[in-house]
């Protein structure tokens, strides 16, 4: 097994070491009084006493990012599997993935030589300046909720810029044109073809405002340089391709393309950092749920697969899964300030592939999802509450999709 880094990250400043400790208690005393489960304001309270803690709780360590619009959180878990053949990890695969979770996660495993951190995309340059990344992982991008995250374009330049000064390897997905300009001038880049299908927020070039054109799986700015990279390593029909050639079986127990692209781009990164292909592919195929996602619950006759989407592109991946299975289809909409206010992105998720099926719209924001399901010419019922919804369908299997927190209080009252 390969060494681990020779630095000891458990050697903090006095500073840093007593803003830990008081933001550990913080986050117990938060977990007692059932505030919540305490990932962030231990952190919280620990920058605001020490602003360089996250800087000196990553030093020594060998710490590898994982940033992009979709499946962070799968990827994250992906890869703190792959890479505890090297020992062990420091990761936040919970999801708390802004500086306050990634110091909580950090100061919990204080010994661990490798850390793996899932990152918002806002918060990207900030956590890759504090924490010189030996591997970055840039999944994808694309629209998200406007009025919580911002322009992709400008998210888009942020991490150019921010990559330009990554010490180690930038992983990153060359099927995605909004990828590939932030990364393409990054000093070392290992390019993964993902086979990403979502391509409506890049049909001009993020540099010149050119449009781009497709042949097959290629792509290129018609107004300068920008084109699809060569890549190293391809994601296939259940299957990978290493940069050598050889052709590895990926036998995943998580759904979808996606997350055969996800665990491609994992792998890539634990080979990065000296993971034998061969073993980091065996951690993955134990993964099959994370967080909650993908996990089916037994409910008064019904089994329901819950299945987490938050904007356009992931629920357009969603979609194609369901599709797969002519199953009754759950539908649930929050607006809350985590989901983002504004609904409008519904307009372009493709819910005309639901016609023909049973459709139940539910959540907070029902009404809205109802008007956009009645343009899309998708017939349908409204309950508002999603486990009242579940219990309306027929006996049998269920496909329950939710965005943010309305599948973070489904989760929670399922396991009650």
């Amino acid at each position: 097994m390969p060494n681990t880094p020779g630095a000891d990250p458990a050697r903090l400043p006095l500073r840093t070491a007593a803003a830990v400790r008081l933001g550990n208690m913080s986050s117990k005393l938060s977990q007692k009084m059932g505030l919540g489960a305490g990932g962030m304001i231990g952190g919280r309270v620990a920058l605001r006493l020490d602003p360089q803690a996250l800087a000196h709780l990553t030093s020594g360590r060998s710490v590898a990012l994982i940033t992009g619009t979709n499946g962070k959180t799968t990827s994250t878990m992906m890869l703190s599997r792959a890479m505890s053949y090297l020992g062990q990890i420091a990761t936040n695969h919970g999801g708390a993935n802004m500086p306050d979770g990634h110091v909580t996660a950090l100061s919990k495993q204080p010994d661990a030589p490798y850390a793996v951190l899932e990152v918002d995309e806002g918060y990207f340059p900030e956590v890759c300046r504090a924490s010189a990344p030996a591997v970055a992982v840039l999944l994808n991008l694309s629209r998200d909720q406007l009025d919580r995250v911002g322009e992709v374009r400008t998210i888009e330049k942020s991490l150019r810029t921010a990559l330009t000064g990554v010490p180690g390897v930038v992983v990153a997905n060359c099927d995605d044109i909004m990828v590939t300009s932030a990364a393409r001038d990054a000093g070392r880049v290992v390019w993964v073809a993902t086979g990403t299908g979502w391509h409506n927020d890049a049909a001009s070039c993020p540099r010149c405002g050119d449009p781009i054109r497709w042949q097959g799986e290629h792509w290129q700015c018609t107004g300068c340089d920008l084109a699809r990279p060569r890549p190293d390593w391809v994601t296939g029909d259940g299957f990978l391709v290493t940069p050598e050639g050889a052709k590895v079986p990926l036998a995943l127990r998580l759904p979808g393309k996606f997350n055969q692209a996800n665990a491609v781009m994992a792998v890539a990164a634990a080979f990065a950092l000296g993971v034998p292909v061969t073993e980091a592919v065996e951690r993955l195929r134990g993964v099959s749920n994370v967080a909650g996602r993908y996990r089916t619950i037994q409910r008064s006759g019904h089994r329901a697969r819950l299945l987490l989407s938050k904007n356009p592109a992931g629920w357009s991946e969603t979609l194609t899964v369901v599709r797969e299975a002519d199953h009754p289809a759950v539908l649930v909409i929050n607006a809350q300030e985590a989901d983002g206010r504004d609904l409008s992105w519904l307009w372009d998720v493709p819910f005309e592939r639901l016609r023909g099926r049973q459709v139940i719209a539910s959540g907070e924001r029902a009404t809205d999802l109802a008007v956009r399901l009645t343009y899309a010419e998708v017939e349908h019922t409204i309950v508002p509450d999603p486990l009242q919804a579940i219990d309306a369908m027929p006996a049998g299997p269920v496909e329950v999709i939710a965005n943010y927190t309305a599948f973070r209080d489904l989760n929670a009252r399922a396991a009650q």
